[in-house]
């Protein structure tokens, strides 16, 4: 089975590849390596990944049709996850061609490139900020979209792209706040952490008030590869532990593990922030017998472990 990775280099696409590449699969990795966030982390992700001989490592742009056609034609995968684009919330009202580039045209393109080839599965990751702030909860995937960025906008788009053109067999995932070792410097944790471990203050927003349904990236993949080989055609499913929680007892949670305190300034909402994130899990569930999602004071232990032994050390520029 050879699987493709586009934003292999990325947070999910490097616990991703990972995951396969130990299992023993072939995985072609693909990544443009932009400089929204460092690309020496994103280095060293690929540094880890290249030590196995059944990694292909491509640096490539797949808003740029003909090198991505010819790519594609060349290695012809039998699954494609498709992990690249542009993420971030707020950097979408500075600089919102990025996202327009990044996120819609090359999801257009891998479209247009895949209904002429012979694969399995394409399996898209989309985000559970298109459903905007919502006032009942759970949310079910039969939801009406409210997206309230250009980011989650970009998203909901895709989604409706992959329903209406592609001809192949998809699973749309809408993945609910992501956490785990490794992740973006933009994500909470990161932040967290490399801020208070240079003693600096840090700021909540929305004085705390913020829910989060953090869903940890092992069960990400999880579910990612049980996906890829189980038989969940043209499904749209929310991907998460359907356990939302506040932001300061997250802030609290953190503070038990390190047993310090934190210097923090809580400030007003931000433009463009849903104040709560809870998805259903319920069709996860009923496809995947009734996963166990890993809870997140055992998630943040990993996360405080792997961050002091060897995030808090990167040169992150």
């Amino acid at each position: 089975m050879k699987y493709l990775i586009t934003g292999a280099a990325g947070f999910i696409g490097y616990h991703l590849s990972l995951y396969l590449l130990k299992k023993g699969f072939t995985v072609y990795g693909a990544d443009s390596l932009n400089k929204y966030y460092s690309v020496n982390l994103k280095k060293l992700r690929l540094k880890k990944l290249k030590k196995y001989k059944n990694f292909y490592f491509n640096k490539i742009d797949l808003s740029n049709f003909n090198k991505t056609n010819k790519f594609l034609t060349k290695i012809k995968p039998d699954i494609i996850f498709h992990l690249a684009g542009q993420p971030g919330v707020l950097y979408s009202f500075k600089n919102p061609n990025s996202y327009k580039k990044n996120n819609i045209i090359a999801t257009e393109n891998l479209i247009k490139i895949i209904n002429k080839l012979d694969i399995k599965k394409f399996i898209f990751s989309s985000s559970s900020s298109v459903y905007g702030d919502q006032k009942k909860f759970p949310l079910l995937e039969k939801a009406n979209l409210k997206p309230q960025n250009y980011y989650a906008r970009t998203k909901k788009i895709c989604e409706e792209r992959i329903k209406s053109s592609l001809i192949k067999p998809y699973i749309i995932f809408r993945i609910f706040t992501v956490y785990g070792p490794y992740g973006r410097p933009d994500m909470f944790f990161s932040i967290f952490l490399r801020r208070f471990y240079k003693k600096l203050q840090n700021t909540l927003y929305n004085f705390g008030n913020y829910y989060r349904d953090f869903t940890y990236v092992n069960d990400v993949i999880d579910v990612f590869y049980k996906s890829s080989i189980k038989k969940t055609d043209n499904i749209t499913l929310n991907l998460c532990s359907s356990s939302p929680v506040r932001m300061v007892d997250v802030v609290d949670l953190l503070r038990k593990k390190l047993n310090k305190n934190f210097n923090i300034k809580f400030l007003k909402k931000r433009k463009g922030e849903m104040l709560k994130t809870y998805g259903s899990n319920k069709k996860i569930q009923s496809i995947f017998n009734k996963k166990k999602f890993i809870k997140l004071s055992i998630g943040i232990n990993q996360v405080v472990k792997n961050f002091t032994k060897v995030e808090r050390n990167l040169n992150l520029k």
